[in-house]
């Protein structure tokens, strides 16, 4: 009997997932631990391995979005017939496009490190993968030559990636195990220019780990490049762009939202960040204007308790415990990792845990305890020149905070105009839960705390 491959629920709430890459061939051998396929979630990415050893067979697609506990595939044993179960079915080949035409260009070589690493983004390597293209040849035109996402677009649609993807007798792709491929994507290293000491030559893990940097690696000339053009297609909703997607329609659609701004005078809090920055400097801590926010956010909850609760249809829950939630850019979208008990954290526990939460996102590699429980939730935009937006509830919370600019404005000093510092602050807050007054007594909490932020330090 073949043993069914699932898709593997992570976490309680879970709802579809997406195989993003198969990490063994249709109808290739898989041994017991070995990796089967990388999963896709709405908050995390898990790479699935083998519980037994034999012979896989699909029956999904990479790409296809399922629920937990859907069959993706099939291990069969050792000499048993690869015949599936009734009523499994296997992906049908995709139909071959055209390939458009278009003038060859040159292809030049990447800029590697000194430890033979090509200097690119994740997402650039990812969408390689996905493309087909060898990102080991391509120019960088992001900072330091650095290949970003727009240079592998550029040339997937150049005939010479096609040529470089293609394996030919006189460059066979080299033999490596799925692990080593994954590492070596991860890591920018060329498989080519790695020596494999496993079976036949394989490539394995640890052979990636030891490479070191080629003797020569030829590099083109710098030429002026710039980010691709965008034309006229489609992109796939799916993964986190369709989970944001159909949550913030859902968020909208559902509650009764509303938006109020309200200007802080931030004077002493640029003072005060200023200090701490030179007090914790002999720590590697440098607190930041979200992370001064976030403090006077988690006390003003303390104080706001309508704030900090979840309508729930026929009830409104208000809320024990006060986590709150932090929206980070990610390459493919928007993730909400949580600072929990942020009422109990000094500023300085809440500086350092924003800055791990921040770099794990970035780096992929959020754990599910980080993105759970959130009770409210915090959005900057202020570093991109933002003066009010118009931020969108994480349901079912009651509220999010939107951190606008630190800008150069005038206030009175008595009939005096002076120079000050503002920031404007965006709530959008639920009117089933708690109506407009209330809400602004909640905006006005954290205003005050932050025009006074020695409150912050006790």
């Amino acid at each position: 009997m073949p043993i069914p491959i699932y898709l593997v629920k992570v976490g309680m709430t879970m709802t579809e997932g997406t195989v993003e890459e198969w990490y063994i061939p249709d109808g290739g051998k898989v041994a017991t631990g070995e990796l089967l396929y990388r999963l896709e979630t709405e908050k995390v990415n898990l790479d699935v391995d083998a519980e037994t050893s034999g012979t896989v067979k699909h029956v999904v697609e990479v790409g296809e979005t399922l629920e937990p506990g859907d069959v993706v595939g099939y291990i069969f044993e050792a000499g048993e017939d690869i015949v599936l179960p009734d009523g499994a079915s296997v992906p049908a080949p995709a139909s071959p496009a055209a390939a458009p035409v278009v003038e060859p260009v040159p292809t030049p070589i990447a800029t590697a490190t000194s430890g033979g690493r090509v200097r690119s983004s994740p997402a650039a390597r990812r969408l390689a993968r996905e493309l087909g293209v060898d990102f080991i040849v391509l120019n960088g035109s992001g900072p330091d030559g650095r290949i970003v996402e727009a240079d592998v677009e550029a040339a997937s649609r150049a005939p010479a990636a096609a040529a470089t993807a293609s394996a030919s007798p006189d460059a066979p792709a080299p033999k490596a195990s799925p692990l080593a491929k994954r590492l070596a994507g991860e890591r920018g290293l060329d498989l080519r220019l790695i020596k494999g000491t496993g079976p036949g030559g394989r490539i394995t893990k640890e052979d990636v780990e030891a490479a070191e940097a080629p003797a020569e690696i030829p590099q083109a000339a710098p030429v002026p490049t710039g980010p691709a053009p965008l034309t006229a297609g489609t992109i796939p909703l799916k993964g986190m762009r369709k989970v944001i997607a159909d949550r913030m329609h859902s968020s909208l659609a559902d509650s009764a939202q509303l938006t109020m701004d309200m200007d802080v005078a931030m004077d002493d809090a640029v003072k005060l960040r200023e200090q701490l920055i030179d007090e914790w400097a002999d720590e590697g801590i440098r607190p930041t204007y979200t992370d001064i926010v976030l403090r006077a956010v988690a006390k003003a909850l303390t104080k706001n308790p309508l704030m900090n609760s979840e309508f729930a249809g026929t009830e409104i829950r208000l809320l024990d415990e006060i986590h709150v939630g932090v929206a980070v850019a990610v390459p493919d979208g928007l993730v909400v990792p949580v600072i929990r008990d942020a009422d109990r954290r000094s500023l300085k526990d809440i500086a350092v845990e924003s800055a791990r939460l921040a770099t794990a996102a970035r780096d992929g590699t959020l754990g599910l305890d980080d993105y759970a429980g959130g009770t409210f939730t915090v959005s900057a935009l202020g570093m991109y020149g933002v003066d009010s937006f118009t931020p969108i509830i994480n349901q079912p919370q009651s509220g999010i905070l939107g951190v606008n600019r630190l800008r150069d404005d005038v206030g009175f000093d008595g009939d005096t105009p002076v120079k000050r510092k503002f920031m404007r602050l965006s709530l959008t807050w639920d009117h089933r839960v708690l109506d407009g007054a209330p809400a602004a007594e909640f905006l006005g909490s954290v205003r005050d705390l932050l025009e006074a932020p020695f409150r912050l330090l006790v």
